[in-house]
């Protein structure tokens, strides 16, 4: 079997973390200044069945999972295990009903300790934001890439 692209590393890591599978979380577009990640409208993710607008837990969970990409994407080739330490979300407006939400985020900082990230979450328009972040994830020196088990037939390298 060839080498993994990165894009195709990110999607098996976004399909690999439960939640992100649960909320049908796609990789739609990666390039050299960040990635955006899709969530999916459905009636799982409604926080009011009177509107149809969106639980704000859902898109902190898509902010997380994005950042947590855009991180894993400033450290490619080489890969470290990097937990969350803070994430920030300021909501600027609701999310409308019936459509998806979309996070187009960079990490725009690295550290030997921490790599810094940012995004926002949209509809429509990048413009026109629903909410803004800011992360932190710890490096934690385990560069071990986790989906080399998936190459070489369950052992990890």
């Amino acid at each position: 079997m060839g080498e993994m692209t990165l894009e195709e590393g990110l999607q098996l890591f976004l399909s690999s973390v439960k939640h992100s599978m649960l909320l049908g979380m796609t990789l739609d577009d990666i390039s050299e200044d960040g990635l955006v990640v899709r969530l999916p409208y459905s009636e799982q993710i409604i926080g009011n069945p009177e509107t149809g607008v969106i639980h704000g837990g859902a898109i902190t969970s898509l902010m997380d999972q994005a950042c947590g990409l855009a991180v894993a994407q400033s450290l490619a080739p080489d890969f470290d295990i990097t937990p969350t330490i803070d994430l920030r979300i300021d909501y600027m407006r609701p999310a409308e009903p019936h459509k998806d939400v979309l996070a187009y985020v960079t990490a725009y900082r690295k550290t030997k300790s921490v790599v810094f990230a940012r995004g926002i979450a949209y509809q429509d328009n990048r413009n026109q934001p629903i909410a803004h972040c800011v992360a932190n994830f710890m490096r934690m020196g385990l560069s071990k890439v986790p989906w080399q088990e998936f190459k070489h037939g369950g052992q990890g390298e």
